[in-house]
C-alpha cells in the first residue's frame, strides 16, 4: 500500500456533497442520530443515545431552554471563552459535518481528530460508502482512498469552522488531522506527510497533527519553519513538553519569515490517561499514603506544564518574536474524558481552566460540562499544591519518565492499531465491490 508520505499528486477524485446550511442558535439538547439536524421546540434536554448504526458523532438539537418561549443562545461554552478565554473544541468528527453546526452555535471553536476517531466513523457508518466506491472504482488504492474520506471531511469541518478563524485573527476555528502513525518514528516521512496533507486539503484553518515523539520533536521544527501550523500531540510529560515548546520557538526562529502572525501552534497535552497508569501503579504500591493520590497525578502534572508554559513564552527570546507576529503555542488539554467512573464527570476540565488554553473534549465530558461544569479560572489557583502532589509521587517511587514513555508508546501503538484495523476494513469492502463489478 502506498503511504501518504510517498503520494507524488494531491489528484482527489471530485464527490459531490449537499451544501451547507445554517441552523439557529439555539441551547442545545444532546442526542446521536444518523440523519441530519433538525429544531424541533422542545423543554431543554440534555441525554445521549446510540443510533442504530452505532454512529459515535455528537448531535446537538436546537431547543427552547426557559419557560417563556425565547430562545436561549448562551451555553457554559460560551461564557467559558468569553469570561476565562479557553476555547472549547469537540474531539470527534464524523459525517454529516453539517452535525457539526449547532455545535458550534453552542459554543464549540474548533475540531481535534485521530486515526481511532476516523476508524469508528468510516466503519460503523455507511455514509463514506458512495465516495469510497467511487475511488474504488476509479483505480484507487486503498490507502489513498482512506486518505481521500478524511481530506474531504477535514475539508468541510474547516469550512465550517472560517468564520470563527477569521473573526479571530487566526486564533481559534482549527480542525486537526494528523499524519500517518506508522510515521511516529519517522523524522523525514513526518515531514513530507504534514506538507502533503497541508497541500491538499488547503485551507488555511487546518492543524497537521504531528505526534512528540523522540523522533518527531525535529519534525515539528522543519514544518513550523515552512509557515505550516502545527498540533503537536501524544505529550504525556513535562520534559517532552519543554522540548515541544522549543521545537515549535525554533522553527519560528528559523522560518525566515518576517511575519509570523499565520503560524500557529497547540500542543496536546494528555491528562485522564495518566491517571489510568498512575492509578495502578499507587495501587500497587497499596499504603495508605499511596492510595490517596489515586486521581491527582494528572491535573497535578497538568497545573506544572502551563507553569511551564507561562516561563518559556515570555522573557527577551519570546519577546523578539511577538515583534514579528508570532503568537503562542497554546497548551491543548487533551484525553479529557473520565475513565473511572468513581471520579468526577468534569475531573479533567474544570481544574484545567485558564487563558490562552484549549480543552478538546469528547462526547462525554462535553456533556457533562454543559450539564454541571463550573467557568472558573482554575489552572494556576494551587501551585503549591501540583508541585507537592508531583514530588510526592516520586517519593513513592513514580518515575514520571517511565510514565510518559509507555503512555506514548501505548498511544502510538493504539493509533496504528486502529490505521491498520480500518485499511483492513476497508480493502475487504473495495474487494467486494470489485467483485460486485465483475
Amino acid at each position: 500500500m502506498a503511504s501518504i508520505s510517498k503520494l507524488s499528486s494531491p489528484a482527489f477524485t471530485a464527490v459531490s456533497s449537499p451544501p451547507l446550511r445554517s441552523e439557529p442558535k439555539l441551547s442545545v439538547d444532546f442526542r446521536r442520530r444518523s440523519g441530519p439536524v433538525r429544531s424541533p421546540i422542545a423543554p431543554l434536554r440534555l441525554s445521549i443515545q446510540r443510533d442504530r448504526s452505532g454512529r459515535s458523532a455528537l448531535v446537538v438539537k436546537s431547543s427552547l431552554q426557559d419557560g417563556n418561549g425565547v430562545p436561549s443562545k448562551r451555553t457554559t461554552l460560551h461564557d467559558l471563552y468569553e469570561q476565562q478565554g479557553q476555547s472549547p473544541w469537540y474531539d470527534n468528527l464524523c459525517r454529516p459535518v453539517t452535525d457539526l453546526l449547532p455545535l458550534i452555535a453552542s459554543g464549540v471553536r474548533g475540531v481535534t481528530s485521530n486515526p481511532t476517531i476516523f476508524q469508528k466513523a468510516i466503519s460503523s457508518s455507511s455514509a463514506y460508502d458512495e465516495q469510497f466506491r467511487q475511488l474504488v472504482t476509479a483505480g484507487k488504492d486503498i490507502e489513498s482512498a482512506y486518505w481521500e474520506l478524511v481530506v474531504k471531511d477535514i475539508q468541510d469541518a474547516c469550512k465550517l469552522f472560517e468564520p470563527i478563524y477569521d473573526q479571530t485573527d487566526g486564533a481559534d476555528g482549527y480542525v486537526s488531522v494528523e499524519v500517518s502513525p506508522r510515521l511516529a518514528n519517522d523524522t523525514n516521512g513526518t515531514v513530507e506527510a504534514a506538507k502533503y496533507l497541508h497541500k491538499v486539503v488547503d485551507r488555511p484553518n487546518v492543524y497537521i497533527k504531528i505526534p512528540a515523539t523522540a523522533e518527531c520533536v525535529p519534525s515539528v521544527k522543519q514544518v513550523i519553519s515552512l509557515g505550516i501550523s502545527v498540533n503537536v500531540t501524544l505529550i504525556f510529560s513535562l520534559p517532552r513538553y519543554e522540548a515541544v515548546i522549543d521545537a515549535y520557538l525554533d522553527g519560528l526562529e528559523s522560518s525566515g519569515l518576517s511575519d509570523l502572525s499565520k503560524v500557529t501552534s497547540v500542543a496536546s497535552f494528555f491528562v485522564s490517561r495518566v491517571d489510568t497508569l498512575v492509578d495502578k501503579m499507587l495501587e500497587k504500591i497499596g499504603t495508605p499514603e499511596a492510595l490517596d493520590l489515586r486521581g491527582k497525578a494528572a491535573v497535578a502534572q497538568a497545573t506544572l506544564a502551563y507553569k511551564l508554559y507561562q516561563k518559556k513564552f515570555s522573557g527577551p527570546r519570546w519577546e523578539a518574536l511577538v515583534k514579528k507576529g508570532a503568537k503562542k503555542q497554546r497548551l491543548l488539554w487533551a484525553s479529557t474524558s473520565v475513565k473511572n467512573p468513581a471520579y468526577p464527570d468534569t475531573l479533567y476540565v474544570d481544574p484545567l481552566i485558564g487563558p490562552d488554553t484549549v480543552s478538546t473534549m469528547p462526547d462525554q465530558a462535553l456533556e457533562a460540562f454543559m450539564d454541571h461544569g463550573v467557568v472558573s479560572r482554575t489552572i494556576d489557583s494551587n501551585i503549591s499544591e501540583a508541585e507537592g502532589i508531583y514530588s510526592a509521587l516520586e517519593k513513592l517511587g513514580i518515575d514520571w519518565d517511565e510514565v510518559g514513555a509507555q503512555l506514548e508508546a501505548e498511544g502510538v501503538e493504539s493509533f496504528k492499531k486502529s490505521f491498520d484495523s480500518l485499511l483492513v476494513s476497508l480493502k475487504q469492502k473495495g474487494d467486494s465491490l470489485k467483485a460486485l463489478s465483475l
